[in-house]
């Protein structure tokens, strides 16, 4: 009786690919894969310049001292790759590739006794070249990354209505401020006590009882935050707060139109 085992064809480990939840064993007889099926994405570069500095950073090698017969390799095989993919972008590099190979000729033939110093190393323009590109070419991505306009900042045009007329209010000079404060030493003279007491006032204390009178962001009359009872000396510590607190800019005043009320309220930015 023949083995059952040797009439059963070999299962391969994995399947090729699963199509709709069926497994794929074996490739179609009738599958076509194009030529140019699957393509090659390699590293641009804007020059031949620009390749030698990918290599040299790539492989962190300082670019006073490049090992010329390890990077010339290297830079034939990319050539050669790029010669078969963009037959058009190669003449370029080749003058590259020349250059490279003259200066690994010139370091491989014995060099005669020189009694010169500072002797010209046949790296030396190469390497002079790459510094000047590698300085543009950061320069050109500080540039880049700067604001742009018409790429970050665009530019506004808002017309004005016909007919439209802006009001600014009157600004509070300081003769009107004085006036005010005159009005309410005029006040405070009616609670004035013929009897000696001394009374403490303290102008921080004042400025955090204004503020904290002014807190839920509402203006306040600028004759209501003076009590008369507290005589001459009370009203002066409250005036003298409140410069304080505007030349702080914590607060402002404010005044619809002239000889109007003056109004006293805290800044948006202090809430």
């Amino acid at each position: 009786m023949p083995d059952a085992s040797a009439a059963v064809p070999p299962v391969p480990e994995s399947p090729l690919a699963i199509v709709q939840g069926t497994p794929l064993l074996t490739l179609p007889l009738d599958l076509y894969i194009p030529p140019d099926a699957l393509e090659i994405c390699l590293e641009t570069f804007e020059g031949p310049l620009d390749l030698l500095l990918y290599l040299i950073r790539r492989q962190n090698l300082d670019i006073l001292d490049i090992p010329i017969a390890r990077i010339t390799d290297q830079y034939l095989e990319y050539v050669e790759l790029m010669r078969e993919l963009r037959l058009e972008l190669a003449a370029e590099y080749l003058l590259m590739a020349a250059m490279l190979a003259e200066i690994k000729s010139r370091l491989l033939l014995p060099q005669p006794p020189s009694t010169t110093e500072g002797d010209d190393d046949p790296r030396s323009d190469l390497i002079r070249r790459l510094q000047d590109y590698e300085r543009f070419k950061q320069a050109a991505v500080d540039l880049d990354a700067l604001p742009r306009l018409e790429r970050e900042h665009f530019t506004v045009h808002a017309v004005v209505p016909s007919g439209f007329i802006k009001r600014r209010p009157p600004d509070v000079e300081l003769p009107e401020l004085l006036h005010a404060l005159r009005d309410v030493l005029a006040r405070a003279e009616l609670f004035t006590r013929h009897h000696i007491k001394r009374e403490q006032l303290s102008l921080r204390e004042r400025m955090s009882q204004v503020l904290e009178r002014l807190q839920s962001g509402e203006s306040a009359c600028l004759t209501e935050l003076f009590d008369p009872s507290e005589g001459r000396a009370g009203v002066v510590v409250t005036f003298l707060a409140l410069l304080e607190l505007i030349k702080s800019s914590m607060l402002e005043l404010i005044q619809s139109d002239a000889f109007a009320p003056i109004y006293v309220r805290r800044r948006e930015s202090t809430l």
